[in-house]
């Protein structure tokens, strides 16, 4: 990712979804760097790690399944972010996904702004832990530093709870963009869950920061600004 330009490899046995995402993640500046059909195939090419992110169905045709094939991924590429497309949404498949340690778990049928900006997250979620700056600054004079884990205001740690400091986490990587509600409950709690459950945890983050730095976007995400 030094590089900066992100390189993706696809695993996606229906061909005419594998071709489109292709198509579609160039024509966003993605780098492309591999694909295969089956996860025998991709733990093949996959020997060189030459991918910041893995997008993969979780179904997968052959012997071995999407999830198999991301933790085979992950023993050998762990810098590599792995995010699932898939078509399911029960209890199973995302035990499947949080197994994998996947960094995000997308719904068919997808948005590309949803697949691009969740890729643009897992890339800039990387490319902040080789950053020297440590800090990032924010909103009215609050400072997230990622290495660390806290929030900060002129030089003192702002106490968080644990969903506190992950919501701010994921926001603050990605500031200046709308972080979508699904990927902010994926994030913060590894499942799905109601928008006013979301809503709630804001509302108690604002009230332990005293200040309201996060904003609602058009109602289907959350942003801050720097």
């Amino acid at each position: 990712m030094n590089s900066g330009i992100v390189k993706i490899f696809i695993v996606e046995d229906d061909l005419v979804s594998a071709h489109y995402l292709k198509e579609m993640l160039q024509s966003e500046g993605f780098e492309i760097s591999g694909s295969a059909a089956s996860g025998e195939e991709a733990l093949e090419k996959m020997r060189s790690c030459d991918a910041d992110v893995v997008l993969m169905d979780i179904v997968l045709g052959g012997a071995m399944t999407g999830s198999e094939t991301a933790i085979g991924i992950k023993k050998r590429c762990p810098e590599s972010k792995i995010i699932f497309l898939t078509a399911y949404a029960d209890d199973e498949m995302i035990e499947y996904a949080l197994d994998a340690q996947a960094f995000a778990y997308l719904m068919k049928p997808y948005r590309d702004r949803e697949i691009v900006a969740t890729i643009r997250m897992a890339a800039g979620q990387s490319s902040a832990r080789h950053t020297e700056d440590a800090k990032i600054s924010l909103k009215n004079g609050f400072t997230y530093d990622h290495r660390l884990h806290r929030l900060e205001r002129e030089g003192r740690e702002i106490p968080l709870t644990p969903k506190k400091l992950k919501l701010v986490e994921l926001l603050a990587l990605n500031r200046n963009s709308t972080v979508s509600n699904e990927q902010l409950a994926m994030h913060i709690w590894n499942e799905k869950k109601e928008n006013s459950t979301l809503r709630s945890l804001i509302t108690r983050f604002h009230a332990a920061i005293g200040e309201e730095i996060i904003s609602n976007v058009n109602g289907v995400g959350y942003t801050i600004r720097a």
